[in-house]
């Protein structure tokens, strides 16, 4: 029988469970990004945030500043941004994956990229100022936070190529390669958009790549 309380409990719960997991995700970004103390990992862990979102839910909406780095723990997250009245996906991200808006995250300004879960998703949200202080005097979360940026770079650079060089088929192929779980979860309406080819046009590459 369930009394008023049972949902403020329940969710009081369900936050006790996700602060249990904080030192397992301090651990996975240590084995991501660098080679961590316990007492390294205890400040890591004193940054991160829990954070819990349903299918479908907007994670950071167009007009807010992005003031953290957020860490994919379980869950498929698509940033995007509007033009012409058209979804554009920019990045698809899953487990062990970061996604940040860096324009807003680093100027401070209202941005117009959104960020929204695709399936039922736990994110570690790591406040950039709070990191940025932390960085000050520990050297292995400084390697931490120059990495996630390098990563970053790099992935944007991989898209950036991927679209200007590659023909379709490669695009997808080479996408695949790279991000199989991507691949196998995202709606192709948001891959294609991200590959920069028409649902149509990834129809027939997958039935193609398939074959071969």
């Amino acid at each position: 029988m369930l009394t008023p309380n049972s949902e403020p409990n329940k969710k009081t719960k369900t936050m006790r469970d996700l602060q249990k997991l904080s030192r397992d995700v301090a651990r996975e970004l240590a084995r991501l990004y660098s080679t961590m103390s316990h007492e390294d990992l205890d400040e890591l862990e004193s940054l991160l945030i829990p954070m819990k979102f349903k299918k479908n839910q907007l994670i950071l909406g167009e007009g807010e500043i992005c003031e953290n780095f957020y860490y994919i723990h379980k869950g498929l997250i698509r940033q995007f941004y509007v033009k012409n009245g058209k979804e554009v996906t920019e990045h698809l991200g899953v487990e062990g994956g970061m996604i940040y808006c860096i324009e807003s995250l680093f100027k401070e300004e209202p941005t117009r990229l959104q960020i929204e879960s695709l399936e039922q998703s736990i994110l570690f949200a790591i406040p950039k100022k709070k990191l940025e202080i932390v960085a000050m005097h520990n050297q292995n979360i400084q390697i931490l936070y120059r990495k996630i940026l390098e990563r970053s770079l790099i992935n944007s650079q991989v898209h950036a190529d991927l679209v200007r060089f590659e023909t379709a088929q490669d695009r997808y192929k080479r996408f695949f390669k790279m991000h199989p779980q991507v691949s196998l979860r995202a709606p192709l309406v948001y891959i294609a958009s991200y590959l920069q080819m028409t649902p149509e046009t990834l129809s027939r590459v997958r039935a193609v790549t398939l074959i071969d």
